[in-house]
């Protein structure tokens, strides 16, 4: 499928349903999702950034793209010394292409490898694109293969992948990650949950591409899983301004950030669940990235923020989102985590 990215950057392995689907506004598709109907089967209504959230989006690539290219070259370390050079990229779309990119420059950079990379679609509920995967099997070897994301929040798709990929002999149940403030897989930049700055929008940091959708009208037996391209954001695209702003500060000897806190992530969200009286535990959403997703994609109900964090730079774009959204930011104590949004049970779905 086309998008804004270069095919020698990554190969999409989606069919294009531009033009297909009626995108619908937040809180129709909240009621929706809320009474049952699965999320892959809609797409929303793309949060438009104000001016203000621009502003503050370019300062935090531009204070925290250090960072973030740290933590690209520490995990790249991390995946040729576990998994050798023939390593074959496998982004889970839409947060992981980006990374994906970033690691396989990294690489090059560095290794003077030119590995091969690829985007595919892995949907909570309902599994990994299988034919996107019999097309990598018929192309490499079930060991080369290692998916990407961007971060984990509690580990959600890791489980979803740990269960789907039983069925492909031989490929390693592993997600590579820039950050798992969860502590859930070795393979990470970093433990620390950090500001990935491409979880701060939307389509115009991912190559204008939707995220992915799965529904038996458009979709067949032996297509792709879905996704559209915005062609009306080709103005605003800023896809490679931030690869380019990362690759900008990779360094032969990346500084590793290994901050772990004992215990994993899922411990604190039930916890977090139990002390808000949320019943169901996928409605709360941990982390710097999930909880950007929440403010722009979810209705969220409330927001957490580390008390230790409270006016801190890396979370002001979340800080912005509330406000623009009348959402109440309550400073809370977590350990894992720098911030974690919880989303609005809509009485009436």
């Amino acid at each position: 499928m086309r998008s804004s990215y270069l095919q020698e950057d990554v190969v999409l392995l989606l069919k294009d349903i531009t033009g297909m689907v009626e995108p619908q506004p937040t809180e129709e598709r909240e009621k929706l999702i809320q009474s049952g109907r699965h999320y892959s089967e809609m797409l929303p209504i793309e949060y438009v950034p104000t001016e203000k959230y621009m502003e503050v989006y370019e300062e935090t690539l531009e204070k925290y793209a250090r960072q973030v290219a740290d933590a690209v070259g520490v995990l790249s370390e991390k995946i040729i010394a576990a998994r050798g050079k023939d390593v074959v990229l496998v982004s889970l779309a839409r947060a992981g292409i980006p990374i994906g990119i970033l690691i396989k420059r990294y690489m090059k950079y560095k290794f003077q490898l030119n590995v091969p990379h690829y985007a595919i679609s892995i949907i909570r509920g309902r599994g990994i694109d299988d034919n996107a995967m019999k097309f990598l099997l018929g192309k490499y070897a079930p060991g080369q293969l290692l998916f990407v994301d961007g971060w984990i929040g509690k580990g959600a798709i890791l489980n979803e992948l740990r269960k789907d990929i039983r069925a492909y002999a031989q490929v390693r149940p592993e997600i590579a990650v820039i950050a798992d403030p969860a502590n859930v897989t070795a393979l990470c930049g970093t433990h620390e949950d950090i500001l990935i700055p491409s979880s701060c929008l939307n389509s115009t940091v991912s190559g204008l591409i939707s995220r992915t959708f799965l529904r038996d009208d458009i979709i067949g037996e032996n297509d792709f899983h879905g996704a559209v391209y915005y062609k009306e954001w080709e103005n605003g695209d800023l896809s490679y301004q931030f690869i380019d702003a990362i690759e900008k500060e990779f360094t032969l000897s990346p500084q590793s950030a290994e901050l772990c806190p004992k215990g994993r992530g899922m411990e604190e969200v039930e916890k977090i669940a139990e002390d808000f009286g949320v019943e169901d535990i996928n409605f709360v959403k941990p982390g710097i990235g999930e909880t950007t997703r929440v403010l722009l994609r979810r209705v969220p109900w409330k927001i957490l923020i580390d008390e230790r964090y409270e006016g801190n730079q890396e979370l002001n774009h979340i800080v912005r989102l509330a406000q623009e959204k009348k959402v109440p930011v309550i400073y809370y104590p977590l350990i894992h985590y720098k911030c974690c949004g919880i989303i609005k049970k809509v009485a009436d779905a």
